[in-house]
Parts: C-alpha cells; structure tokens; sequence
C-alpha cells in the first residue's frame, strides 16, 4: 500500500489576496492600539525589553507594527518533526503548503471497540491508541489524544510521554500541564536520543502551550512555552477563539483574533530562544449559539482552518490546524461527513499539521478507538485528492491509446499493470464487493469492520520500541512512571 503525507496542498483557497492583507493590516492595529494582556511578569519584562509599549499595572504590552514583524521573522519557515525510522520515512516536514494529519488531544472520555458509550480514558488507553496509530499507515503522527484521569497531574506528562514514545515509532506531540512535567519528558526523549543535542538535530517530540482567546496570555502557559523554547523543543502556541463567544460571530472577526492570539506566541518564543521551532497555531471554530457550546464537526471550522493555512504561509511560518472531528456522539452517517468535508477542506488548502483529523467525535471530548480505523480510511481517500491529478506524456498515454484504437480495453496493458496501485487509491476499510459477496461475508458495516481491525492490532503481541536499556534508564531517572509503562 502507498502511504501519501507531505503533499503540496493550497490548491483550495477561501481567502483572496486583498483579504489575506486586510487580516493582516487589522492584526497589526491590534497589537499597536489594544494591545496583548500579559499575566506572566517573566514573558512581559522580555516584550518590554524588546522595545515594546507596556503598561505594568494593567499588564498591557502594545507592539508596533516593526517589532512584530521582527521577531516573526526570527521563526524558521519548516520545521521538521521527526519520526524513529532510520529511513526518515517516518518524519513529517512542517512548511510551506506540505500536508500531513494526525491525531489530536485531549479527550477526556474514550469509545470502546463495537461500543455506542464512552468512559474516562486512562494510561492504558494511550498505549492502545499509540500501537494503532504506529499500524494505521495514513496516520502520520501521533498527537497525544486522551488524558489518563486515575493520574495526578504531575505525573501526567510523564507517563502519556512515555506510554506513546514505547509503543509508536511515528513523532509525538502533546500538550503539558507542568514545568517539571516539561524537563522530565525532554529528559526522557533526551536518554532515548543519546544526548540533547541528538535530540535537538532530530526531535522526534514536540509540544503544545495554548493561549487564550482574545489577546490574553496567562501565567501557566506563557511559563509552559518558555520553558519549552528554552530547550529548543519545537513548541506550538494555538489560539482557539470561538465565533460568538471568545471572538466576534463573523469568521473574518474570528480570523484577526487567531492571527494575534497565535503570533504574540510565536514572537514570545523568539524572545526567549531566537531560532525556536514553532507553529503558527489554529484551533479556530464556532459556538452553537442556543446554549454556547464549542462545536468541532461545523464546516465553518473547516473554512477557518483553511484561512489560518493561507495567513500562515502569507508570514512564512510552519501551521498546526484543526480539521476532522465530529460532534456526531458514535460512528454514525454525520460522524463521516463532518470528518470528511473539514479534513478534506483544510489539507486542499494546505494545512501542514493537520490534528485532530483521526478518532475524535463528540466535540472532541471523546476519542474512539474505531474512528481511529474509519478516519485513516478518509485520510487516505482525502491525500489522494489532495496528490491531485499528474498529467505528463506517460500519464496521457497516447501512445498506448494509439495501440488500442477504437473500441480498445486496457485491462491487460502494460500501462495500466505499471499504473493501478498508484494511481487509484486502494482501501483498506471500504467495502468494494458485490451484495451476495458482501452479505456471504456477514453484512458487515463500516463501523463493525473497523471494530474488527481494531481487535486484530490489539491481539498482536506488544513489543516494546524502546530497548530494555534505555527503558531501564529511564525507569531509573524519571519519577513519576506508572508500573509497566517502561
């Protein structure tokens, strides 16, 4: 089976060129005129020190529009994440209009395999999810998605870490919730890499610092990705502003505040280590406006996430977006719509790291372990349109149309042996057979095949990626590692 990730996306663009500006023109005015609040007095004396305009009694800083400029400028324009593979056929390069999509986080509720009901995920959970994420092939990446709640929440980022780096060879990326939780998992990734400085030549972890929608960066995570630039991690700064809630109802409203939110970020990470992989960061949606929840299936989330990859490449800065889930609660008819049509729109338009594409339904609280399965199955059917259609002298085949002449097959042709595992996409969940074969075969839907895929990679036995060794030296240097996860 071919496995297509990093395709050139943009083909899809919802912004015209004059509104890309405008957007731009307005963030600015933002920055100059309201200005960021700044609730970590570490991160304001840096924006101070750089020449910003800071009222240190309301903890404004305001930004001209040069400094702004400046300091995105220091963010590299690619970042690569990078995979276990020797071959590097695991790594992803974040840049441009490359498309890869992944899993998200973090749910707090799980979907058993066959099941309609969801519970509270757990540490185990994470190990499943990891091991199907490292066999589903259009699964690029695997970003932390559920949230072990028997655990303190200092021993959190550890152990979810740790569960993900022994059971997936793909890159990890994760949201953290302490600073000591930050240096134990660089630690750790630093052990399984030999030094830190192996580990900043090829990260193959990454981490997330949210900030909050509109123009406010608080104490707890301005401090998580500082920490995290500090050790020259790539980190990503997300905004998620909500139409008609944490942003104004009109998605181009909602547009300038991602764009101010997920840049203050980007410039507080190259204060703090000029050079800093980062991404330029969408979680950008919409509320249901009859009682204000977030919504993750709207097809305006769709056509955000497709903008934020436009106004990204406009300030040349790798993109994480958003794109994929469902508000659907199971694996029903809208669970694959939703999915389908946000993820198709935002790789078309050339989202770079594409998360929460794989597994997520009900509002992104719930991950489900057969989604997982369905939506690798929409992953692949949506990189195939993104690889677009090659047209070229072999590919128009005249000469082989030529031989054919009129009322010609092709079923026999060298050119169509040479091309049909290629060119057409082949499934792997979707069922192709006629109604006697299929219904010999149990009548069986999409989601109960998926069921079926999912308990056959979990019956395998599980191996270890990580050596005995290194294992052993990490159980040795980490505190906090739950039994049996190393």
């Amino acid at each position: 089976m071919i496995t297509r990730k990093g395709l050139p996306g943009g083909q899809y663009k919802p912004l015209a060129d004059e509104d890309i500006i405008k957007i731009h023109k307005t963030s600015l005015r933002i920055f100059s005129e309201v200005g960021i609040q700044v609730n970590f007095p570490e991160a304001l004396e840096l924006f101070k020190q750089a020449g910003a305009n800071v009222d240190d009694a309301a903890k404004i800083a305001r930004f001209d529009p040069d400094l702004v400029t400046k300091l995105i400028e220091s963010a590299p324009s690619v970042v690569r994440l990078y995979g276990r593979a020797d071959n590097g056929e695991l790594d992803c390069e974040i840049g441009g209009s490359n498309v890869y999509m992944g899993t998200g986080g973090t749910a707090l509720n799980v979907q058993d395999p066959g099941s309609t009901d969801a519970r509270r995920s757990k540490l185990e959970d994470i190990v499943n999810m990891a091991r199907l994420v490292d066999a589903l092939d259009n699964i690029h990446f695997y970003m932390l998605n559920v949230f072990p709640n028997e655990l303190p929440v200092e021993n959190v980022d550890v152990n979810r870490f740790g569960a993900a780096l022994n059971n997936t060879r793909k890159h990890i990326m994760g949201g953290v919730y302490t600073v000591e939780g930050v240096r134990s998992v660089i630690r750790m990734a630093e052990i399984i890499a030999g030094s830190s400085e192996k580990l900043k030549k090829r990260p193959f972890i990454s981490m997330v610092a949210c900030n909050i929608s509109p123009f406010k960066l608080d104490q707890s995570y301005g401090q998580l990705a500082m920490e995290v630039a500090k050790h020259g991690i790539p980190v990503v700064v997300p905004a998620e502003p909500l139409c008609g809630a944490t942003a104004p109802i009109t998605l181009a409203g909602n547009l300038v505040v991602l764009n101010v939110d997920t840049l203050i970020g980007v410039m507080l990470t190259q204060l703090v280590n000029p050079g800093t992989p980062v991404l330029y960061g969408s979680v950008a949606s919409i509320t249901d406006m009859r009682d204000m929840k977030y919504l993750s299936g709207a097809v305006e989330m769709g056509l955000l996430n497709a903008a934020a990859a436009q106004m990204a490449r406009f300030y040349n800065l790798p993109l994480y977006s958003t794109a994929g889930m469902s508000d659907a609660k199971t694996n029903d008819t809208q669970a694959g719509y939703e999915s389908a049509l946000t993820g198709l729109m935002v790789a078309l338009a050339g989202g770079n790291f594409i998360h929460d594409a794989a597994g997520f339904i009900e509002f992104c609280m719930t991950a489900s372990y057969d989604k997982l399965v369905i939506d690798n199955e929409i992953i692949g059917m949506v990189m195939r349109a993104v690889e677009g259609i090659q047209v070229n002298d072999e590919t128009l085949a005249f000469d082989v149309l030529k031989k054919a002449g009129p009322g010609g097959h092709f079923v026999s042709n060298r050119h169509t042996r040479k091309f049909m595992r290629t060119e057409l996409y082949q499934p792997q969940l979707s069922d192709r057979n006629n109604r006697q074969d299929w219904e010999r075969d149990g009548a069986k839907s999409a989601r109960a095949r998926a069921t079926e895929i999912v308990g056959e990679i979990l019956a395998k036995p599980e191996i270890p990626i990580l050596s005995s060794e290194i294992r052993t030296e990490i159980r040795k240097e980490i505190p906090g590692l739950q039994e049996g996860i190393m």
